[in-house]
């Protein structure tokens, strides 16, 4: 039986996909009040609801871009590409391979609960 081998994804590209997504639903949202163009009070709600995913996915985009800025750009030792790593571990945002800069984690299951803060606490306590 072959091995399932699973595939990561960066935390950056995920919330990218996530604005992404909030584009085409509000646009669908507004479609949706042309189609309901007889109910004014419905259409209105609808048009109201589009215009406020493309307004949440700007500020999504936004602050994604921001927090960009501030992530440490290393090199993929798979691909050899430069990526952007946001957090203790990450996957490389070109081949998905597991990263991490934390010596501790090295040689451990990639798992995306090493970044969090309560799982890192957990840690320092059982020492």
């Amino acid at each position: 039986m072959a091995e399932e081998k699973l595939v990561y994804s960066s935390k950056i590209n995920k919330i990218r996909s996530f604005a992404l997504i909030l584009v085409f639903a509000g646009i669908l949202l507004m479609y949706v009040g042309i189609l309901l163009k007889n109910v004014e009070w419905l259409m209105l709600i609808f048009f109201i609801l589009g215009v406020l995913a493309v307004v949440f996915s700007c500020v999504v985009y936004l602050w994604i871009g921001t927090l960009s800025l501030k992530t440490v750009s290393v090199i993929c030792p798979n691909c050899e590409k430069p990526t952007k790593m946001l957090g203790r571990v990450d996957a490389c945002m070109h081949c998905k391979q597991p990263l991490t800069m934390d010596k501790n984690l090295e040689g451990l299951e990639f798992d995306e609960k090493y970044n969090s803060r309560r799982y890192m606490k957990e840690q320092e306590e059982h020492k």
